[in-house]
């Protein structure tokens, strides 16, 4: 039985209001403010398989879009009407990719038959571990970042497993509030299979058990459409997080796109090795896993707004990512910050299929503000708070059509806001300042856009700061077509003051009662050459405050109240060279000793050694390499440093 098309858009409809409602249960119930405010959590409907069919649009994180939940669903033996399963081991199928991530499927049936699945999953503020929120780049293996959880039978039959419950509330940091959290979940689980119900007695049951296929291969058609327009070949992009370890070297991410008419090659490999930090992206070497997808779900949407958001998107891709990889590590690898990797991967896809299709996409988002949580007493009740404040985040790049959306664009503009008031009100702590950051955008005919900037003051000793994704204080966003980089990122203690500390990429702060701190986010990068950005919109940003009358003369060539000197300066800036691609002079200085032909050679080098070596391995060589006096860049310096190396340690050969 084939499902007529006019039914199965609006089946389609049905089941995207389905998730909607019960991303609005979830985030009406919800008690912390990541999830209430910041939305930092998913719903959908799945097939019996674990393929997500259905996605909201409106409520939630963009991510898990296409989520296959089926290696936990296979985890449990049997189901029955009721069960309610759980789990946040990032290594028991990796579906749930970091402790804090508590995924709930509940199965849903129809007449004694399974039908589907109602799933989800919230970023809990804490689940215990070694630093408060749970995450920081310094954690080496997953068991310091908080207590895990198998699949496992939450709710047996409609009856909660209270001993399960207890475990986990007696592990984490503010029960309370993660109960508040769960309960909320629990909640739109039963929302989502009393709205399956109501589809059946609308549709059949038949038409449904039809249609959520057919939403599938629908999902892939437009996919495949999609890439039909998209020319034949291989289009690299490789972009770099700040650390790979706190203090550390530049973590490498690299791929290599490949099209081929209606299907897509991604090939990670050149990416850097397995990481003794958390940056970690746990994917089990899935060739489509939804961490690896993200951006790849984000340009097809770009390039069609119209295509359907379930697991077909991503049918016609295939990665490559080698295993011992920072995108595919081994147990028991630390994987609380795969967030930041998987934020800068997305941008490495973006930044492929820009080098596809320049005309159709923008340049880089910005990204490297912090998921930002403050652990810290209440001076007048002495109670012990824990909460998530505001994600910093940016602008989104700026594309063809127009300038980038300042504050928050791109792949981080489902990160809500959190009111100053809440914040005040929810955590002790008083907000200094709040908003956007003049001159962040880069310089373009249509200007990146500007990132957030937050300061705020702490009240009572003992408090601390976790600021979760910490990146972009080095390496900046990328502009495109002769548009130019974003603005780094910054990180202040006490800042203007003779306290002053640059906290650089630290994500984990103790501070003293009086204490500022002042975060600032990276800087969206700018399309096309900002010479030829109308003098009229430049003179509108400098009266908004969005760019200084320095900035606007250095970068744009206008001289506010000077037509000549504008005319001059921008005719120098039209003859002189346009650079097609500029992520900033830090990447330039660093590719000119960091070559291709280098990376290729250390690729080489490090996937030959043990899981264990590759990191240690990774840093005698960069050592190395930054003490040889006759750097060439064609690889030869990697070669001796590994020849060093291996005699040094012959056991690794």
């Amino acid at each position: 039985m084939s499902i007529d098309p006019v039914t199965l858009q609006i089946l389609a409809n049905h089941a995207q209001a389905a998730a909607e409602s019960m991303a609005f249960t979830l985030f009406r119930t919800a008690h912390s403010t990541f999830v209430k405010e910041t939305e930092d959590f998913t719903t959908g409907l799945t097939t019996p398989s674990g393929q997500t069919f259905a996605s909201p649009r409106e409520l939630g994180a963009t991510w898990f879009v296409g989520l296959d939940y089926g290696p936990v669903i296979r985890a449990i033996a049997e189901y029955r009407e009721g069960d309610v399963c759980m789990t946040n081991d990032p290594y028991s199928g990796f579906v749930c990719t970091h402790s804090p991530d508590i995924h709930l499927w509940k199965p849903v049936f129809w007449q004694g038959e399974l039908v589907c699945f109602a799933v989800g999953h919230i970023h809990n503020t804490d689940v215990g571990g070694a630093v408060p929120a749970s995450l920081s780049r310094a954690l080496t293996e997953v068991h310091q970042e908080g207590i895990r959880f198998p699949p496992r039978k939450l709710v047996r039959e409609g009856v909660l497993d209270e001993g399960l419950l207890d475990i986990m509330l007696t592990n984490v940091r503010a029960p309370t509030q993660n109960w508040g959290d769960l309960k909320a979940q629990l909640a739109a689980m039963n929302t989502g299979e009393r709205k399956v119900h109501e589809m059946i007695r609308r549709f059949g049951i038949e038409t449904f058990r039809t249609g959520i296929a057919e939403l599938l291969d629908l999902a892939e058609r437009q996919a495949r459409r999609v890439l039909a327009t998209i020319p034949d070949g291989e289009y690299a992009f490789t972009d770099y997080m700040d650390e790979d370890s706190p203090g550390g070297l530049p973590c490498r991410l690299k791929l290599t796109l490949r099209i081929r008419g209606e299907a897509a090659e991604l090939d990670f490999t050149g990416s850097d090795p397995q990481l003794a930090a958390s940056l970690n992206m746990p994917t089990g070497g899935d060739p489509r896993h939804i961490l690896l997808m993200v951006g790849w779900n984000y340009v097809l949407y770009t390039l069609d707004p119209t295509v359907l958001l379930n697991s077909g998107l991503t049918r016609p891709a295939t990665c490559i990512v080698p295993e011992g990889t920072v995108l595919n590590p081994v147990f028991p690898a630390a994987v609380g910050m795969r967030s930041m990797t998987c934020m800068r991967l997305q941008g490495v896809v973006m930044g492929a299929f820009q080098r596809a299709v320049p005309e159709r996409l923008p340049a880089g988002p910005a990204s490297g503000g912090p998921m930002t949580n403050v652990n810290t007493t209440d001076n007048r009740t002495g109670r012990r708070v824990m909460a998530a404040i505001d994600p910093i985040t940016g602008g989104a790049g700026g594309s063809p059509f127009g300038d980038g959306m300042d504050g928050s664009g791109a792949n981080s503009g489902f990160l809500k806001n959190t009111p100053v008031e809440i914040n005040e009100a929810e955590v002790p702590i008083r907000v200094l300042r709040y908003g956007l950051s003049p001159d962040s955008g880069g310089a373009g005919l249509h200007r990146g856009g500007l990132a957030t900037v937050l300061e705020f003051r702490v009240q009572a000793p003992g408090t601390v700061v976790t600021a979760r994704n910490r990146d972009r204080t080095h390496f900046r966003s990328w502009g495109v077509l002769g548009g130019r980089a974003g603005a780094p990122s910054e990180f202040w203690r006490n800042p203007g003051t003779p306290r002053a500390e640059n906290l650089g990429n630290t994500d984990v702060v103790a501070l003293d009662p009086g204490d500022v701190i002042r975060i600032v986010c990276s800087g969206a990068s700018g399309w096309g050459p900002p010479w030829q950005r109308p003098v009229e919109a430049v003179l509108d940003d400098v009266a908004a405050g969005k760019v200084s009358a320095e900035a606007a003369a250095r970068d744009y060539g206008v001289v506010p109240g000077d037509p000549l000197a504008t005319e001059a300066r921008r005719a120098a800036m039209a003859a002189a060279p346009q650079p097609a691609f500029d992520a900033g002079p830090e990447r330039a200085a660093f590719e000119l000793v960091w070559t291709e032909a280098n990376y290729a050679v250390l690729t080489e080098a490090l996937a030959g050694l043990p899981v264990h070596w590759r990191h240690y391995a990774k840093r005698r060589i960069f050592a190395a390499v930054a003490a040889d006096p006759n750097r060439r860049g064609d690889g030869t310096e990697v070669r001796a440093a590994r020849a060093a190396l291996h005699a040094e340690f012959p056991q690794i050969a």
